[in-house]
C-alpha cells in the first residue's frame, strides 16, 4: 500500500483526535511523531478546512431578518422558527407556525384547502380557533410511520371551523394512471377536486426530490424516481414535481397522483408552504418560482441556506 498523502494525514490524524477521542500522545506513536507534531498538525487540518469545528448554542438563535428575507425571495411574509436538534420537536416548532399563521389568514366564508404531511398533521392539531369556512382535503392519503392521516387532519379542522369538509377518500399514489382516472370520477373524490379550484386559502408541504426528502420519494420505485429526475424535478409539493424554474413536471408520476394541482394552487389567492432543512432550498426556490408561496414558515437552517442564495445571486 503506498503511504498517504499530507492531506490524507491530515484528515486521519483530525478523525483520530475529534471523532475517536484519542489522546494526541496515542497518536504520535502511531505515526512515529512527537505530541508537538500532533498538535501541529491538528491546527493545520483546522487552517486548511480538513477539519471543520462548529460549535451551536442551542439557546441562541440565529439572526434572519424575515421581512428582508421575504422581500429577496419574492414573497410576502416569511416565518422563522428556531433549529433545534430533536426532530420532533422541529416539526412542532414549524407545525406551531404553520397553524398560528392559518389562524391569521382565514376568514369566514372562506374555502380552506389542507394537504398532508406530518408537519401539517401536527399543525391542524394546534389549531384551537377559525371562522366559520369550509375545509378541502388537498392530497389523498400517504401513510407513514409516526403519523395520523388526511382524514382525520380534515374532519379535524372541520369541527373548529363549523363548516362543510370535502375529504379525498383516495391514495395519493395510485399503480397505474388508469386506476387514478377511476378514481376521479367517484362523486366524492370529483367534489373534493373540483372544490381546489374554488380555493381562498390552502396550506401545503414543500419536500425536495430526493431520498429523505420527499414522502413520495420514499414510497415509489428506482423508476420512478429516475423518471422525475430525468424531467428536471427538484421539488415535490402535495405529489406534484416541479423543475427548478417553476413548471410543473409531466413525468410518469404525475397521472398516477390524486391531489391538488400546481395551476390550482396558482389561482389560489393565499398558500402557505412549510419547508425544513437546508436541503430544501432549491425545493423552496422551485416552488417560489412557480407562484405557489405566499407565506413560507421555515427553520433557521433553511432561513440560512436561503439568505446565502440570495446573497450570491446578488
Amino acid at each position: 500500500m503506498s503511504d498517504p498523502t499530507h492531506e490524507e494525514l491530515l484528515a486521519d490524524i483530525g478523525q483520530a483526535y475529534y471523532l475517536d477521542n484519542r489522546s494526541k500522545v496515542e497518536i504520535a506513536t502511531d505515526h512515529g511523531i512527537s505530541r508537538f507534531q500532533v498538535a501541529r498538525l491538528l491546527d493545520e487540518a483546522r487552517a486548511e478546512g480538513i477539519v471543520h469545528i462548529e460549535i451551536r448554542h442551542p439557546n441562541k438563535g440565529v439572526d434572519v431578518d424575515a421581512v428582508a428575507l421575504a422581500a429577496a425571495l419574492g414573497v410576502s411574509r416569511v416565518v422563522v422558527v428556531k433549529t433545534v436538534p430533536d426532530e420532533f420537536q422541529q416539526r412542532d416548532l414549524q407545525a406551531r407556525a404553520a397553524a398560528d399563521e392559518l389562524m391569521r389568514e382565514a376568514r369566514a366564508g372562506m374555502t380552506v384547502g389542507i394537504s398532508w404531511s406530518r408537519t401539517l398533521d401536527l399543525a391542524a392539531r394546534h389549531v384551537d380557533q377559525l371562522p366559520t369556512c369550509n375545509v378541502v382535503q388537498l392530497a389523498g392519503a400517504l401513510p407513514v410511520p409516526g403519523g395520523g392521516n388526511p382524514l382525520e387532519l380534515v374532519q379535524r379542522l372541520g369541527r373548529v371551523a363549523q363548516g362543510k369538509t370535502w375529504p379525498m377518500w383516495a391514495p395519493l399514489v395510485v399503480d397505474s394512471a388508469a386506476t387514478a382516472n377511476g378514481l376521479r370520477r367517484q362523486p366524492e373524490i370529483a367534489d373534493a377536486m373540483r372544490m381546489a379550484d374554488s380555493l381562498d386559502l390552502a396550506v401545503v408541504a414543500i419536500g425536495a426530490w430526493g431520498p429523505n426528502l420527499s414522502t413520495v420519494w420514499d414510497r415509489v420505485d428506482n423508476a420512478v424516481r429516475q423518471d422525475g429526475l430525468n424531467h428536471g424535478a427538484v421539488a415535490e409539493c402535495s405529489g406534484r414535481l416541479i423543475t427548478a424554474d417553476g413548471h410543473p413536471v409531466k413525468s410518469e408520476l404525475d397521472p398516477r397522483i390524486l391531489s391538488v394541482t400546481v395551476p390550482q394552487l396558482r389561482r389560489t389567492p393565499r398558500v402557505i408552504a412549510v419547508a425544513q432543512g437546508s436541503a430544501r432550498a432549491e425545493a423552496v426556490r422551485a416552488c417560489i418560482a412557480a407562484d405557489i408561496v405566499h407565506t413560507l414558515v421555515l427553520d433557521e437552517e433553511l432561513a440560512v441556506a436561503l439568505r446565502g442564495r440570495e446573497k450570491l445571486a446578488g
